[in-house]
């Protein structure tokens, strides 16, 4: 960006969040185009040009492929997700955004959000899916105790399931950490917790 400078000097700098890189996207003309997405403390998302990146520009951002002002909620600590054409956003103190992506640009507007909010540092979303159907968004909430999110992946306001849903704190598993990522693996998630891991799958 133009204000790199000024913004790591008021502690606003990008590196605060991480990058997804997505898959070869075709754009309005019928050309391929490999892109990334990232965010940081300023709440903006930028999307770039894997093979343009464009070059530094003093005076404006022109030479980015898109930027987003100001659409995230929060500065952003983790990283985005990404599924069948969907990105997914964390902020911190933020709701999980999900923009679309046509034609390899982002919808300027999420198209559906949680209806929570994920305290600091946010949440860093995970995605669990049969090929292209089914998608399940998974967010863990930063809270005590912490909680596990899952959401449909199409339509975030639709919550799944959270593990403080069960009678008797039967799922809780103990406080929050920062930056935790559920992990999808065989049937079950895995969460990190602050001394260890919790598994959560189907009941026998």
């Amino acid at each position: 960006m133009y204000n790199s400078v000024s913004e790591s000097s008021d502690d606003e700098d990008l590196g605060s969040g991480g990058l997804t890189l997505l898959p070869s996207l075709t754009d309005a003309k019928g050309k391929s185009l490999i892109l990334g997405t990232g965010a940081g403390k300023d709440g903006n998302i930028y999307i770039f040009n894997r093979n343009n990146m464009g070059r530094f520009d003093a005076s404006n951002n022109s030479t980015l492929y898109q930027e987003l002002p100001g659409a995230l909620g929060g500065g952003e600590f983790g990283s985005p997700a990404w599924f069948n054409g969907y990105i997914y956003y964390g902020a911190s103190g933020d709701v999980i955004r999900a923009f679309k992506v046509t034609a390899t640009l982002l919808s300027l507007n999420p198209t559906s959000t949680t209806s929570t909010v994920f305290g600091y540092p946010g949440a860093t979303p995970a995605i669990s899916a049969h090929g292209a159907n089914n998608g399940i968004l998974w967010a863990v909430e930063n809270a005590d105790p912490a909680v596990l999110h899952a959401y449909e992946a199409t339509n975030l306001a639709i919550e799944l399931y959270n593990s403080n849903q069960a009678a008797s704190g039967r799922d809780q598993f103990g406080s929050g950490n920062k930056f935790i990522t559920p992990t999808i693996a065989d049937g079950k998630v895995f969460v990190g917790t602050t001394n260890s891991v919790a598994a959560f799958g189907l009941l026998h």
